[in-house]
């Protein structure tokens, strides 16, 4: 079911009936002819945008919202990602120690970060396998 705006939306469309034309050689405006058959609102990606390829990934008769498909899991993408989240563990431990950013406590949030790492690259690695075992079983659901 439609929420409010939506149906907002769709009553403001059929309330303005545009006349399209187009410029023919002689500069003459001539109208140009429309299927007065049910339309479907443009989506929200603008103009430019190819809908085929989206069709084509969807499973036949079935609608719907489709997310990033997920990758199997691999260390190797853990590891990248917790090397770009190691200067941003670090920066936030000298931030939150409250003794400013000097030399003396960079050589404690250092322990404490490669402690924080330690913890996220494998939890990181196991939410990526759960998520990819939720994809699976939904696959071979269908």
């Amino acid at each position: 079911m439609a929420n409010e705006k939506q149906r907002r939306r769709r009553a403001k469309e059929k309330r303005h009936d545009y006349d399209l034309v187009y410029l023919d050689e002689d500069g003459v405006e001539q109208p140009v002819e429309r299927d007065d058959g049910p339309r479907k609102p443009p989506g929200r990606l603008g103009k430019g945008t190819d809908t085929s390829k989206s069709q084509k990934s969807q499973p036949a008769g079935k609608g719907g919202r489709r997310g990033r498909e997920a990758q199997p899991p691999s260390w190797r993408r853990v590891l990248r990602r917790g090397a770009i989240f190691a200067p941003i563990f670090f920066v936030t431990v000298l931030l939150l120690s409250g003794k400013g950013m000097t030399a003396d406590s960079a050589r404690y949030a250092a322990p404490q970060t490669v402690l924080l790492i330690g913890v996220f690259v494998p939890f990181s690695y196991f939410m990526d396998r759960v998520v990819w075992r939720q994809q699976q079983k939904r696959l071979n659901k269908r």
